[in-house]
């Protein structure tokens, strides 16, 4: 039986309550009223303001019991992360530089430790870097983070507990071309959420969800050298994952 349940959203302010909607589902996913809601800000480097947005999102509006685990400066034991990951209720990772935020998390061992995470069916979540980072690759900008104005997009390598390709932020920054070609060179699967629009995956089965009607999400891959775009429709029941990760159209 297949424990895993993961929210990824493209994209959205979480101080001004933009995915509101989407929070209460990873929430109403721990089963729990107060569940414990573990924030992990490795991708802004563990940027203050963040922080405290989470806590007063999760905490002070939803009533979560929240924590943060820092891993920039003065990071804590391996005893201690196992600890706090394991012992929290839902996980929701903040967005920033995906590449450098995961080549943290292989040097401290956590992509194995949320890996386990998974498997207990602790509810995993996240935005933008936190939303690429359980998925086997994703769409990244992290080369904006360096002083090369002339960055371009890259393909990271994620934690890979679902086998897709993931890209936030799809229309708001512009970013169809670019994943599209992604898509056409390497191959796979492809998953494209705008602001506000989110994948539930929950075992074997996924939908998606929006907190505006505007949002929408995308199912991208690679057919006879070309890229086939198909949109994925919000909904209340759920579908079988496998169609997703099987190239051509999902409905």
């Amino acid at each position: 039986m297949i424990k895993r349940k993961i929210v990824a959203i493209g994209g959205g302010e979480l101080n001004l309550l933009q995915t509101e909607v989407i929070d209460k589902r990873i929430i109403e996913l721990t089963g729990k009223k107060n569940p414990k809601a573990l924030f992990i800000p490795t991708a802004s480097g563990d940027a203050e303001g963040y922080i405290d947005n989470f806590h007063k999102c999760y905490g002070q509006h939803f009533g979560c019991q929240t924590n943060t685990l820092n891993l920039i400066q003065d990071p804590p034991t391996l005893e201690t992360i196992t600890e706090l990951v394991l012992n929290s209720d839902l996980i929701y990772v903040g967005g920033g530089n995906t590449y450098r935020m995961m080549k943290i998390w292989r040097r401290m061992q956590l992509d194995s430790i949320l890996s386990e995470a998974a498997s207990r069916g602790i509810v995993l979540s996240g935005l933008s870097a936190g939303a690429i980072c359980w998925f086997r690759y994703g769409h990244s900008d992290s080369r904006s983070f360096s002083s090369n104005s002339e960055w371009d997009y890259i393909r990271v390598s994620g934690l890979g507990l679902i086998n897709l390709t993931f890209c936030p932020h799809y229309h708001v920054e512009k970013r169809e071309t670019s994943f599209a070609n992604m898509i056409a060179r390497k191959g796979g699967i492809g998953i494209a959420c705008d602001n506000n629009a989110a994948i539930e995956i929950i075992g074997d089965k996924y939908r998606i969800l929006t907190s505006i009607s505007t949002a929408k999400a995308y199912k991208l891959f690679k057919h006879k050298g070309d890229t086939v775009i198909s949109e994925l429709q919000p909904q209340t029941d759920y579908s079988p994952l496998s169609k997703l990760l099987a190239r051509g159209k999902s409905d």
